[in-house]
């Protein structure tokens, strides 16, 4: 099953102009532990996906939300020149397909 299936939400958006944030939130305890027990989201992950050192990513498991939050310094300064999406709001897209084990 794809993350994308499972979530009840996948987003990005700037954490200031030299940051990115990403969310990972669920709607139900059971998806978030099944998710949580799979290991499919972890900073080294993260890393992977977005080719940035794994220290300098930021990783929360927030189980009182049911969520997964990252933090991840922005490619470029928000509004610089070449910067493709000054609110960060399309970087999660890379989330949607990872495969979370049944």
């Amino acid at each position: 099953m794809k993350l994308s299936q499972c979530a009840s939400l996948i987003r990005s958006k700037n954490a200031g102009p030299f940051a990115l944030t990403f969310d990972v939130m669920f709607s139900s305890a059971g998806e978030y532990e099944r998710v949580k027990r799979s290991g499919v989201l972890t900073a080294e992950r993260f890393a992977a996906i977005y080719g940035i050192p794994r220290a300098d990513i930021d990783a929360f498991e927030c189980d009182q939300a049911l969520a997964f939050k990252f933090s991840i310094p922005r490619p470029r300064v928000q509004g610089d020149f070449g910067d493709g999406d000054m609110h960060g709001g399309q970087q999660y897209a890379p989330l949607l397909d990872i495969e979370v084990p049944e």
